[in-house]
């Protein structure tokens, strides 16, 4: 069993290439999050990258499903290229996905999530943190309720970090955590996750350097 699941949380490691992704398991992480350009905040990532990943990888991989970096307001063509990869992962053994659609007024773009989550059923999904970026978050996290496709929900609780938006993040796990899990995320490292889990009580936490130093 890995150290982190003894203590009764999970980490899932963000990483943009291969390499993160065997180091990041080899360190004990739980599991996987595939992103390219974490410089963008993290997009799709490459084909031939996520065959790689998943062929070399014996924990989970999930997949991120972003055309862009920037906002999350996506046009017919962005949205038809995220279709494209979600067939991509579907079609090649992938059972996760992460991704997430918001309106022009700050509201979750409820056609194209169900689009989506349609097309990858039955793959699970993570909704991601343009969640934060919502105007009404504990509202739009009711109206994910409603979609039974979502299995977790990645977020900072509308802070720039985990602990900054730790009000929101627990205010969420007390009232959505029987319908997905909350993924608490926002600047949670190897050093501080102790901390951090005594202050939020989450079941899984996420990050870039969760479980320490990628480049090694």
């Amino acid at each position: 069993m890995h150290d982190t699941a003894s203590k009764g949380f999970l980490v899932e490691a963000c990483v943009e290439n291969l390499n993160q992704a065997l180091i990041a398991e080899k360190k004990n992480a739980n599991r996987i999050e595939l992103c390219g350009r974490l410089d963008l905040g993290g997009i799709t990532p490459p084909r031939d990258m996520i065959i790689s990943v998943l062929d070399q990888l014996r924990i989970p991989l999930k997949v991120m499903i972003r055309p862009r970096g920037g906002n999350f307001i996506y046009s017919d063509s962005e949205i038809e290229s995220m279709k494209s990869e979600i067939l991509f992962c579907k079609d090649n053994g992938i059972s996760e996905i992460v991704l997430g659609a918001l309106t022009e007024k700050g509201e979750l773009d409820m056609a194209t999530i169900s689009s989506l989550l349609s097309l990858a059923d039955p793959m699970e999904v993570t909704f991601h943190k343009a969640i934060d970026d919502v105007n009404d978050f504990m509202g739009s996290l009711g109206q994910l309720t409603t979609l039974n496709s979502i299995k977790s929900v990645l977020t900072s609780g509308a802070g720039i970090s985990a602990l900054l938006g730790k009000l929101l993040i627990k205010k969420a796990i007390k009232k959505f955590s029987n319908s997905f899990n909350i993924i608490a995320a926002g600047s949670i490292t190897k050093e501080n996750i102790n901390k951090i889990h005594a202050e939020l009580g989450a079941k899984e936490y996420h990050g870039k350097k969760i479980v320490g130093d990628l480049t090694l």
